[in-house]
């Protein structure tokens, strides 16, 4: 049961992280919230924006936030699946040789899978089980990740060159995809400041891994109203083109709807929302609020989507503004 200074506390704990995190990282106020909420949701990040803007720094403010081990993976295409999950070694013993595993930079609380679309999808898709069962499968030998865990990749945007796109299996096991902007004539004057003339500030870690763990926990012990909880899986089931809730820019852009994953996705990270506001109950807005970061990423578009420049945050527009006479308490 949470109560009053549950809910204090975890507002506290919120305002810390994002005061360091504002200490190393200018602007992005959209996309830091997210990554918080999503890290406090318990789920993995896909982070997607042009080469420079910020995304593995940001990554790396948050490691030193929760002070966390972290790990960095350089997605290229010569990357192996060993590589990322690590491999078995024979050791030499007298006369007799014996197996050893030697564990990958999976193997860390934080990991970040740096420019993730480099990689062919044989490698993307040795990430699958450690992002969702939290193990790692060697031969007959399943190991126990970390707890914390969590993965926030980053990836270029398809267009570039040399880039491949991530299976569908993959995108869906991301909680949030995140789109960062170019920042703005200000902020690049700040982040000036702080790389190039050298006045960078040190983050201080405020929460532990147990910290991160009770947070979680706070979260789902957080409810959801009956009505607020239909919304939400009417937007994940009008992403379907055969759906009764699905309207006309659905039926004609998208191949394929969200996945059972994106109402949960949407339903925990909505708990988290409201908790940062400091509020016990999960409000329309809160659905609203994380839904294009929730979906945008698992709706399969059409070629009439691809050829017509439609993008996947418009549709879900359309969704939520056809299912707002749902919001009823």
């Amino acid at each position: 049961m949470v109560t009053e200074k549950d809910i204090e506390q975890f507002s506290e704990q919120c305002k810390n992280i994002f005061a360091q995190v504002a200490r190393d990282v200018i602007g992005q106020k959209e996309v830091v919230e997210g990554t918080i909420i999503a890290m406090i949701a318990g789920g993995n990040v896909l982070l997607e924006g042009v080469p420079g803007v910020g995304k593995t720094r940001l990554v790396r403010s948050l490691g030193r936030v929760f002070s966390l081990p972290f790990s960095r993976i350089q997605f290229t295409p010569d990357l192996m699946p060993t590589d990322i999950t690590g491999t078995n070694l024979i050791i030499k013993e007298g006369d007799r040789n014996r197996f050893q595993f030697e564990k990958g930079p999976v193997f860390a609380n934080l990991v970040l899978a740096d420019e993730i679309n480099r990689a062919t999808p044989k490698t993307q898709s040795a990430l699958l089980e450690a992002m969702q069962e939290k193990t790692v499968t060697v031969g007959n030998h399943t190991y126990e990740l970390p707890k914390p865990y969590m993965v926030l990749a980053t990836q270029n945007p398809i267009e570039n060159e040399g880039t491949y796109p991530l299976p569908e299996a993959q995108l869906d096991r991301f909680l949030f995809k995140l789109l960062i902007e170019f920042p703005s004539l200000e902020e690049l004057k700040q982040i000036m400041h702080l790389t190039v003339e050298g006045q960078q500030e040190q983050i201080q870690p405020v929460l532990t891994a147990g910290d991160l763990m009770e947070m979680r926990q706070v979260v789902r012990d957080i409810p959801v109203s009956a009505a607020v909880e239909e919304y939400a899986l009417a937007l994940v089931i009008g992403t379907h083109p055969d759906s009764e809730y699905a309207v006309k820019e659905v039926k004609q852009y998208v191949l394929e709807g969200a996945s059972p994953r994106a109402a949960q996705a949407i339903l925990l990270t909505a708990k988290a929302r409201a908790l940062l506001d400091g509020r016990y109950n999960v409000s329309f807005d809160d659905i609203d609020d994380v839904a294009k970061a929730a979906l945008r990423h698992r709706l399969a578009l059409n070629f009439d989507a691809l050829s017509e420049n439609v993008v996947a945050d418009t549709i879900i527009a359309a969704l939520q503004e056809a299912l707002n006479g749902r919001k009823t308490v």
